[in-house]
């Protein structure tokens, strides 16, 4: 596993809705693989400083977004952030349901989507 400043920083959306779970769940999986490292995306939005100054920090940033209301890279642009990586769950096959749960092979599928788009996955730097 890389050390953790080599990897990007990974936010996602954690809202009610399925995709915004599943973002959050490609976050946390990504994180545990040692893929990206998972920051907050409440505390870079709430202006926490601690939070604020690791998303500052320089390193590569992908952002999950469940929907097109994009709250993720909202949060980063209050900053002056913009993700090195961009990903909107609903654009790539996601649905969108209220008072639902999601699948865990709802995950799986996603998954291998953002991993194939990253582009250390491909021997690029990450940064478009």
């Amino acid at each position: 596993m890389a050390a953790a400043k080599e990897v990007p920083l990974v936010y996602s959306c954690s809202g009610c809705s399925s995709a915004a779970q599943i973002a959050n769940g490609l976050a946390l999986r990504l994180d545990k693989e040692g893929i990206a490292e998972m920051s907050c995306i409440a505390g870079v939005g709430g202006d926490v400083e601690p939070l604020v100054k690791v998303a500052k920090s320089g390193r590569e940033i992908l952002a999950l977004d469940g929907c097109p209301l994009q709250c993720v890279k909202k949060c980063l642009a209050r900053h002056g952030l913009n993700p090195s990586q961009h990903f909107i769950l609903t654009r790539v096959g996601v649905k969108k349901r209220f008072h639902s749960n999601y699948d865990e092979p709802d995950i799986g599928k996603v998954y291998e989507q953002i991993v194939s788009a990253l582009p250390e996955r491909r021997g690029e730097d990450f940064r478009p």
